[in-house]
């Protein structure tokens, strides 16, 4: 696990989606007209992750719109393939909020988030957290991201081809949007990148704390 889990809290989240990486669009890693991704494209797979709220809280924390972000590296042919990733969070919360922030999007709080985090279920290593501030964009036509001058991030156009796919992060059972990205850059220590012309994905997501079952 990335981090130890913390006193159990009910939370919800949903929201919208969006990453870019390195892979050759379609990235490999999705489930591609109900196949199972498999590789990445150069073994080495290099990205950002983003999570813009609409609604959600974490017991009375209102996290409605915060946004999060992870950029993050994993090798395929390592042992594991442990992602090595730094988490941000939405400078404009408190610190209540922010600390809400961090617990779910490092699966500390369990729940729903577990199925979807690889670096939650795999020995992977958190290089740091971060309040930014963060301009996101996940409007069609408009995605992208600003991180200072540390990570950016520009989608260029949708991509035609017919396939349906989907991504493990925000959920299989969600509707997904394969994309062209303009530009992934990360400049930040223990991760340093810069591609054009590679995969990006959106859709919706949302996480949870499972039902209570009556007894």
């Amino acid at each position: 696990m990335t981090a130890g889990a913390v006193e159990p809290v009910p939370y919800g989240v949903r929201g919208t989606y969006l990453e870019a990486c390195n892979c050759e669009v379609i990235c490999p890693c999705r489930r591609i007209d109900g196949v199972a991704g498999g590789r990445s494209t150069h073994g080495v797979c290099l990205g950002v992750l983003t999570w813009m709220i609409e609604a959600g809280r974490v017991g009375d924390v209102d996290l409605s719109g915060l946004a999060a972000v992870l950029a993050c590296r994993y090798s395929d042919d390592e042992a594991g393939s442990p992602w090595r990733f730094r988490l941000y969070v939405d400078a404009r919360g408190d610190a209540a909020q922010r600390s809400a922030l961090e617990d779910v999007f490092l699966g500390r709080l369990g729940g729903t988030a577990i199925e979807h985090f690889p670096w939650a279920w795999k020995p992977s290593e958190l290089l740091g957290v971060h309040a930014v501030t963060i301009e996101l964009e996940h409007a069609p036509r408009r995605r992208s991201l600003r991180i200072q001058d540390r990570v950016s991030v520009r989608i260029g156009r949708h991509h035609s081809g017919p396939e349906t796919v989907s991504c493990v992060i925000p959920g299989h059972e969600q509707a997904g949007e394969e994309l062209v990205a303009e530009q992934v850059f990360v400049d930040d220590d223990g991760l340093r990148f810069d591609v054009s012309g590679t995969a990006g994905y959106a859709s919706a997501f949302e996480y949870h704390t499972p039902p209570t079952r009556s007894p």
